[in-house]
């Protein structure tokens, strides 16, 4: 899969697609049904399958400090998009000139002159252009006088519910990771580079690979069982903190994972970590000593859980 990083780099070889347009945040069923569609359409043009995207998302754009945590940063939304049948990643970055640029504009820089798109699917809500100005019917207005069809993609659904990132979002902000993996397709997976911290789990007797977030907000908190993926032998079992660490008075939110029966130095290594059961909030105890024992606790807990699975 090919990931091109603005219009400035499309090159004449680009030319000719069929595509979609969208944030794609998380890629869950739905998105993934979008490109089933798109992918099934390529095939029979014989076109490459072309996902357009943003960087920074619009929200993000336009609200920094109050848009919602992303399911997905920009490398853990292309590894999934890799999964696919997808021959090229679009990304335009969200700057002032395309939050302004026309609704016409948009479809011939971008659409007709940029990519030769002969055949667009977009979701049922979809606005393009300065103010969102730009809808569906005027975008299958354009794709006729430019020589391209435009189909939108239904509301997918899952057991009645229709799936959405926002959707998504709701059920692990409630800690069910589980019902957000029944909506992603997967498990709801965060991943980054091991870092070095301040080694407090090494002194309560739990060594913890660090990752630091690098989000705006995460879209979960607590304590997890969890399942690591990247190292020589995956996956591996473990329990993870996500939050604050109020008892040290901690500020930065973390990732903290503590392998079972691991002694292995990760350092600089970059894992993905897959959620798999909420056991418990975050909570601040009044010691050390409180903390390690509940450690223990959850240790003990997360074993549990996966020998239950396995019977």
């Amino acid at each position: 899969m090919e990931l091109i990083r603005g219009l400035h780099n499309l090159r004449p070889a680009h030319h000719g697609c069929v595509a979609t347009i969208g944030n794609f945040d998380g890629v869950h069923l739905g998105h993934q049904a979008v490109i089933g569609q798109l992918v099934d359409k390529a095939d029979a043009l014989c076109l490459p399958a072309v996902v357009i995207t943003f960087e920074p998302q619009p929200r993000e754009y336009f609200a920094p400090d109050t848009s919602p945590p992303r399911l997905t940063r920009f490398r853990e939304k292309i590894e999934v998009l890799r999964r696919y049948a997808v021959r090229r990643v679009l990304c335009l970055t969200f700057n002032r000139a395309l939050a302004e640029m026309p609704a016409d504009e948009f479809v011939r820089r971008i659409l007709v002159d940029g990519l030769g798109v002969k055949y667009l699917v977009v979701g049922d809500d979809f606005r393009y252009g300065r103010d969102r100005a730009g809808t569906f019917a005027e975008l299958q207005t354009a794709g006729q006088r430019h020589g391209f069809d435009v189909v939108h993609m239904h509301s997918f659904c899952v057991n009645g519910e229709r799936v959405s990132s926002t959707g998504i979002r709701h059920a692990l902000e409630r800690g069910d990771v589980e019902a957000a993996a029944r909506l992603l397709g997967r498990d709801f997976r965060m991943s980054g580079r091991v870092a070095h911290g301040a080694k407090l789990g090494r002194q309560l007797g739990f060594p913890t690979a660090n990752i630091f977030l690098h989000r705006n907000a995460s879209p979960l908190q607590g304590i997890f069982v969890v399942e690591v993926y990247g190292l020589e032998q995956e996956p591996l079992a473990g329990v993870a903190s996500i939050g604050t660490r109020p008892t040290v008075d901690g500020t930065r939110t973390l990732l903290e994972v503590f392998l079972f029966d691991f002694e292995q130095d990760i350092y600089g290594r970059h894992i993905q970590v897959s959620f798999l059961h909420k056991l418990r909030n975050e909570e601040k105890y009044d010691s050390l000593e409180a903390l390690k024992i509940q450690i223990g606790q959850d240790v003990e807990d997360a074993r549990d859980y996966f020998v239950q699975v396995v019977h």
